[in-house]
């Protein structure tokens, strides 16, 4: 064992280490998807005399973070998303009608002298109130009213002339519920005021002693919203300019148990700075969250036993050593996602779960180097084979892996709640496996090549030959580009097919993208569809799209609707469903739909500049472009298919379509680092040669590497559910389109470009030159024993 390997070796023991005690003793943060609840995202606007910026919002935020405390929910979350958006997380809340209630009332509270009765009509009138009542049945002909003031009804539906605002809620330091059993006055709140305040509550009150009893103007109007929810007398006994002392002060009026503590709870949270209007609102049930969990630890543990099994069959013994490392590296991930407290929604866990899929690649592309270097040097050690199959992949795997990591960084930096989570569970997943397959595999296949079994019986270890799939291409030699134009003319005609989807069919945009409710049902009586959409037609609700979700579920969007309109919707249902319960609640307001749809436009268009000028400086323009057409290719195709098939378009196949991208200039990268490499060693050779040749040779690490993910992503496909299926959905066909793409469009289009430019072949490698051809000459002369190495 060399110095190196042992470094290795004791690096990947202290990080499995470090990570199996992670797992074992922290548990992992997860999304509201997983474990149900509420998420609520509210907009702050703008108000005439108040700019919705950072710092308004951050205290508006400080006054729903009392709010939300007061309503006894367990370990909420709040936190400020941008300048103007707060994003509320409440687990285990299923209605969120009284949280949305009372998170977005503004609850303006102010205290009023009573000028006396009104004159004109009032600003508003109480729900109930008789339009025919005298307004004034006690008007006095000598009261003015403040012109400054308001003129509002009081509980009794009167108009009352009320002066300027004397006092706010701010001014409120506590406030509570209370039931006077007692004296029979029924439930009230109890007020205390801030110093300076209660000093403001006192002349108020001393100034309207001064009126005599049974006059309004001995009245304190309290209003909230400008609405009057009591306007009590000062009580006969508080004399003239003396007042009433803070802490002696009850709001009483017909209140019930649930409006004393929603009128309490909303005066001592205090009046928010400025008004905030939800735009997204979404709803969990904790079963779906359970359910996704249990499925994708099955599709998880599926699908990497299928993947372990197919590369152990492939590369044999050092196949089951990179298997081994395949666990470590799912060990490795779930431990960095725990201790860096990433919060684990359900398209993370589909993110982590797909990674494990991915995380082959660069074992796979070491491996196919080794065996190169075998065939060529058949007497060469195998150790020595092997570790010039890690140096030569190496330029493949970082520029494979960085491809991934730019589409990660753009899933989490232009994706939108939960989708950002896959972007962070995929960049760790990326790092992982680079450190499982260039630390932990290398050090295992390294021990096993020391070994005499190994080496004397080659056949064991699976690189000493080379695979069956490419000694069949070697040897049949297919003329694959000797007229590259009708690969592009089939690609061309696949392009057709799927534009033809999306103007025939249309893109069905999901909820999501275009704003609206989305809830899906469960009932204890199965109901069809027909009936469900004949039973919310009768109910009012004609423009609900009905649609079975699930195991007999039922999934019901609709257009603008509030809550209070969904609790009758759900009503409705019941009657024909039994007991109906919310699975699941998408909300989403028409103004950030409009900005979703638009994010996403703006992320796959940074996508395609970024990809296109990380692979320019990487490789040729010609190169460059190439990979990205076939990339474009590649979304039309997955675009133009979900059209067809009458599939969803939302947050979750963005995600998909992003990490297609990817995948698709990770096979593109793969190929041409292979041509770059055979034509800078062979540059009088025609280029269609150069690249029929890379592409034979790489096959073998395309098909392995999209075996691993398709596994993964079948399992996800048939045990994902619902949730997941569209998702796994999208990149299987992504997979399929991008392998095609990177042989039989991006190379054809490469081989055309190159026909036109005036750009030289690339330069030979550092090891071309004379020192290497004595290298080489002494090569020939050195012991078989020999491997090479020289200090």
């Amino acid at each position: 064992m060399t110095r190196a390997t042992a470094v290795r070796a004791v690096l990947a023991v202290a990080v499995l280490l470090v990570s199996v005690y992670i797992s074992l003793t922290m548990s992992p943060r997860l999304g509201l998807d997983l474990q149900g609840g509420t998420r609520i995202v509210l907009q702050a606007r703008d108000t005439a005399t108040v700019e919705a910026d950072r710092e308004t919002t951050d205290r508006t935020l400080e006054v729903l973070r009392q709010r939300i405390d007061s309503l006894g929910v367990s370990e909420p979350t709040l936190t400020r998303s941008g300048e103007d958006r707060i994003i509320v997380e409440l687990p285990d809340v299923q209605d969120p009608r009284q949280a949305a209630e009372v998170i977005g009332r503004t609850a303006q509270l102010t205290f009023h002298a009573v000028e006396g009765p009104a004159v004109e009509e009032p600003d508003e009138k109480p729900s109930g109130s008789d339009p025919t009542a005298d307004p004034s049945p006690t008007a006095d002909p000598d009261s003015t009213a403040d012109p400054d003031g308001l003129t509002l009804s009081d509980e009794q539906g009167r108009a009352l002339a009320l002066g300027p605002a004397r006092l706010s809620g701010a001014g409120v330091e506590d406030a509570t519920a209370g039931f006077d059993a007692q004296g029979g006055a029924g439930w009230s709140v109890s007020l205390e005021f801030r110093k300076d305040a209660g000093q403001d509550w006192k002349r108020l009150t001393g100034e309207a002693a001064c009126h005599p009893a049974g006059d309004d103007r001995r009245r304190v109007a309290i209003v909230l919203d400008e609405k009057v929810i009591s306007s009590p007398q000062v009580d006969p006994s508080v004399g003239c300019k003396v007042g009433l002392p803070s802490g002696a002060t009850q709001i009483t009026g017909s209140f019930s148990a649930d409006e004393a503590r929603d009128l309490a709870l909303l005066i001592k949270g205090g009046a928010l700075p400025v008004p905030v209007e939800i735009v997204e609102q979404r709803t969990v049930g904790p079963t779906l969250g359970a359910a996704a969990i249990d499925a994708s630890a099955r599709a998880a543990l599926i699908g990497a036993a299928a993947t372990a099994l197919f590369i152990t069959i492939v590369y044999r013994l050092f196949g089951a050593l990179a298997a081994v490392a395949l666990g470590a590296y799912g060990v490795i991930s779930y431990a960095a996602l725990v201790a860096l407290g990433v919060t684990l929604t359900l398209p993370g866990l589909a993110g982590f779960v797909l990674a494990i899929g991915m995380a082959v690649d660069a074992n796979v592309l070491v491996f196919e180097r080794a065996r190169e270097e075998c065939a060529e040097r058949p007497k060469r050690s195998l150790r020595s084979a092997l570790t010039t199959g890690f140096t030569k992949a190496w330029s493949a795997v970082a520029d494979s892996n960085a491809t991934t990591l730019i589409a990660a960084g753009l899933l989490f930096f232009l994706g939108s709640g939960p989708v950002k989570g896959f972007g962070v569970t995929l960049a760790i997943g990326v790092i992982a496996s680079m450190f499982s397959a260039l630390v932990i595999a290398r050090a295992l296949t390294e021990i096993a090549a020391s070994t005499r079994f190994v080496s004397d019986y080659r056949s064991v270890n699976g690189i000493a030959r080379p695979g069956a799939v490419r000694t069949w291409l070697v040897r049949k030699d297919p003329q694959l580009f000797r007229k590259p134009v009708r690969w592009l003319v089939v690609s061309v005609a696949l392009v057709a097919v799927a534009v033809a989807g999306i103007v025939v069919r249309g893109i069905d945009l999901g909820v999501e993208f275009t704003g609206g409710r989305l809830v899906e049902y469960s009932t204890s009586r199965p109901v069809d569809v027909e009936t469900a959409r004949d039973t919310l037609a009768a109910a009012g609700f004609g423009d609900a799209e009905v649609t079975t979700a699930g195991d007999g579920d039922l999934s019901v969007r609709t257009g603008k609707l509030d809550n209070d309109g969904e609790h009758a919707l759900r009503t409705a249902l019941a009657e024909e469903g039994g007991e109906t319960t919310k699975v699941r609640d998408e909300l989403i307001g028409p103004s950030l739909g409009d900005e979703l749809r638009r994010n996403a436009l703006i992320a796959l268009g940074v996508a395609v500049a970024v990809q296109l000028a990380y692979l320019a400086v990487r490789f040729r323009w010609t190169f460059a472009v190439a990979s990205v057409g076939a990339m474009v290719h590649d979304v039309i195709l997955v675009v133009g298919a979900f059209a067809w098939l009458g599939r969803p378009v939302d947050g979750i196949f963005l995600a998909a379509l992003l990490t297609v991208i990817g995948y698709s200039v990770n096979d593109s990268v793969v190929v041409f680092d292979r041509v770059r490499e055979l034509w800078g060693a062979n540059r009088r050779t025609p280029l269609d040669t150069i690249a029929r040749r890379a592409v034979l040779q790489t096959v073998p690490r395309t098909v392995n590497t999209g075996m691993g993910a398709l596994f993964i992503l079948a399992a996800l496909a048939v045990l994902g559910g619902d949730s997941l299926a569209d998702f796994a959905l999208a990149l299987l066909i992504g997979i399929c389109v991008g392998t095609w793409s990177s042989v039989f469009t991006a190379v054809p289009g490469a081989i055309l470009l190159e026909r036109n430019a005036k750009t030289p072949p690339p330069a030979p490698g550092k090891r071309k030159g004379k020192g290497s051809a004595r290298g080489r000459q002494g090569a020939s002369r050195r012991d078989p024993l020999d491997n090479g190495a020289r200090v």
